[in-house]
Parts: structure tokens; sequence; C-alpha cells
């Protein structure tokens, strides 16, 4: 079946390079070269996953990102052409699910896109698995959380994250186990980019580092899930 993505960028060149690439492997390129027609096509077509350049007119793709993530829990996978860390973390932080620099080879990218989309679709939902935690459930087959009786949005990777930690209470995992699980490979500036989701995370599931109900820091090491199942 095709697959819908968006890509918001502003290189038509790039654009039609990965579309070329892209439609050999049934997935379909909906583009925008412009923010304001980015969610335009956001709303009409409702993508499966979203490629979003960091440097785009008017707005950059930071700004974008936080933009979607107020409304909308679909995989971002940003392009940068920006070689600072700090610009790849500040995505992850702003709730991108993965990040890759330009120039890249569209083995990779199609690689990251397969990656990310097959973890969003999860198992069958016959063989359903909620997994309870104090006031926090986990349905690892229809993909939810619920925190206090009320729906909690999640993007792929923090729900991979969670479902990571919830199958694997008190017990240690560090960032090189924590990033291998979310992409299979080792993340640059590893350290970071796994604190960078876990403190997404840890938001969103209003747990407080300092007085932690869900996660605990291993101080040089990782982290650690130590909430009681029910």
């Amino acid at each position: 079946m095709t697959k819908n993505i968006l890509m918001i960028d502003d290189d038509t060149s790039l654009v039609e390079l990965v579309r070329e690439y892209l439609e050999q492997h049934e997935i379909n390129i909906l583009e925008a070269n412009t923010p304001e027609a980015g969610f335009i096509m956001l709303q009409k077509h409702s993508p499966e996953l979203i490629l979003l350049d960091v440097m785009l007119p008017g707005k950059t793709g930071f700004e974008i990102c936080k933009e979607i993530r107020r409304t909308s829990d679909v995989p971002i996978i940003m392009l940068t052409a920006r070689g600072s860390v700090i610009d790849r973390i500040l995505g992850l932080e702003l709730g991108a699910d993965d990040y890759l620099p330009k120039p890249f080879e569209p083995r990779e990218l199609l690689a990251r896109i397969v990656a990310i989309l097959r973890r969003g679709r999860g198992p069958a939902a016959a063989d359903s698995n909620v997994l309870h935690y104090e006031d926090l459930s986990v349905d690892v087959s229809q993909r939810t959380v619920i925190l206090k009786g009320k729906p909690i949005a999640m993007t792929t990777t923090e729900f991979d994250l969670l479902t990571l930690f919830a199958g694997r209470p008190n017990e240690t995992l560090n960032r090189d186990q924590i990033s291998l699980h979310l992409r299979g490979t080792e993340w640059e500036a590893v350290s970071r980019s796994v604190d960078a989701v876990m403190s997404r995370l840890r938001q969103k599931l209003e747990d407080d580092p300092k007085h932690p109900r869900f996660f605990r820091t291993i101080w040089g090491t990782g982290y650690m899930f130590i909430a009681k199942a029910k």
C-alpha cells in the first residue's frame, strides 16, 4: 500500500530527487515549499510522516515542529544542513522523532522512514497487551497511553521509549541500549539525544526528576523505570 509522506523543503531539486527514489518503494511525496503550504497539506492529507527541513523561508523547521506538536503526533524526521549537534538536539527536544544531516543518501532516508513507520504500526489488535503501572496504562497494541484517566498524546519515539522501560521495570538501561532500541543504531552524541527524548517523555508523564514517580536517573549510566505494577 502506498504511503503518503509530506516533505516541507524549499530545495525543489532535493524534493524531486527524494520523490523519484521513494516512489520506487511505494512512498508518495506530498510537496510543500513553504511553512504555510506545509500546514495546509498536513491538514488536507494527514500524511503518515513528515520530512521537515530546518532552514525554511519565514519560519525555521524548529518553529514548525513545535507548532505541529501542539495538535499532532505525526512522526517527524528533520533534515538539516547545519552541522551543530545543538541544532539536532533541539529538534529532538521539540518533538522530532529523528534527524538526518544533509547531504544524505536516499537509501539511508528510506531506512529511517521504514523503521519509524514499522514501529508506528505496532502489533495486531488481537495480540492486545496492556501494561498497568499505578495510574498509568500503556496499551502496546493500540499504542495508546492513559494517565490519571486521560489520554496522553505521544510521538512514535516517545511511545517506543515508554514501552521499552515499562516492559523492563527496575532494570537500568544505558543510553547505548536505549539508542539501539529506538533506531537500531547509535545516535550521534547519543547521551544528549537520548536525554532530550527522555525529558519530553517525563514532561508528558508529569514525572519530576527530583521526585520521580516513573523514571529514576542513574547518573553516568542511564535510566530505570521504577513505577509499581498494578
